[in-house]
């Protein structure tokens, strides 16, 4: 049984944090949603009331946050975690941001005697709460070695990349494609639908070809019955891909469809879907093409 920290209880945060209580592990907990904390209490948890009190009873602290500002204040800010951690304490960030950001956190710590590694994930809310998400590390070897069976019991597939910044740049990495997955899928529902073909059929005939992906079966069904419900935000992905854009521009890589999709993310903001599943892009193809991709 570890002593564990975790700040940040939302979408993802609150399935993980169940995991490791089922895992056995002994749960320290803080979030500015109150509901959510209760939640984690009845299941065994200890609430706390900053981020710092969460420290000072924690050996590993897990931060679950929506962008870099949170992330940056829960854990240097006034009441943050630098200012009453222990030496040797370990934070595990498994938010997704800026490679910059993340390592310039792990200094800062690295400081105070802290360790850090940043571990963002990958696999939306269902693998969040059957525990098999991918985890892509960055950080010590021996750090990562020491705190690897926590990781497995939020994760199926933990993999360390590099030092402090290589897992949020792989998580970067990870976003590129699945939203621009999402992008070409929907493209070509949209197609399929204004030609008037059986959008299921259609489905069925191409998921086992070189067209299939893990994505199509993740979100065609869900599109298929208008179900917009949010495993991964649309708010939060035009985050992660104002983050890719900002990176890539900081070490000169051009991204010409990442950057047309961080303009088809604002366009869906502007229209009020940005609290909607990343699966609702096809809506912006949707009201181009004045059509609906349903099932039959």
């Amino acid at each position: 049984m570890r002593k564990i920290g975790f700040i940040g209880l939302g979408i993802m945060g609150k399935p993980m944090a169940l995991n490791l209580i089922n895992a056995g592990h002994s749960l320290t907990v803080f979030d500015i949603n109150q509901d959510a904390v209760k939640t984690l209490v009845n299941a065994s948890a200890v609430a706390a009331t900053s981020p710092k009190e969460v420290a000072e009873n924690s050996e590993i602290i897990i931060t679950m946050l929506p962008a870099n500002k949170h992330v940056k204040e829960v854990v240097l800010g006034e009441n943050g975690i630098i200012h009453s951690a222990k030496e040797g304490t370990v934070v595990i960030d498994m938010s997704s941001i800026t490679p910059v950001v993340s390592k310039e956190i792990a200094n800062e710590l690295a400081k105070q005697g802290i360790e850090m590694l940043d571990a963002p994930v990958s696999g939306g809310e269902p693998k969040a709460i059957d525990g098999t998400l991918a985890i892509m590390v960055g950080g010590k070897e021996e750090v990562f070695e020491s705190v690897k069976d926590v990781l497995y019991g939020m994760g199926k597939d933990v993999t360390l990349v590099g030092g402090n910044g290589c897992g949020t740049t792989a998580k970067l990495a990870n976003q590129v494609i699945v939203n621009l997955n999402i992008a070409a899928m929907s493209e070509a529902l949209v197609l399929a639908a204004k030609a008037g073909i059986d959008i299921n059929k259609m489905y069925q005939a191409i998921r086992s070809g070189l067209a299939g992906s893990t994505v199509l079966d993740a979100k065609v069904p869900l599109i298929l019955e208008r179900n917009f419900v949010p495993g991964g935000r649309i708010d939060i992905n035009l985050k992660d891909i104002t983050n890719v854009m900002e990176t890539a521009h900081e070490i000169g890589v051009p991204l010409p469809l990442s950057s047309q999709l961080l303009e088809i993310f604002h366009a869906l903001k502007v229209d009020g879907k940005a609290g909607d599943d990343h699966g609702g892009i096809v809506q912006y193809y949707e009201k181009l093409a004045n059509v609906e991709v349903r099932g039959s």
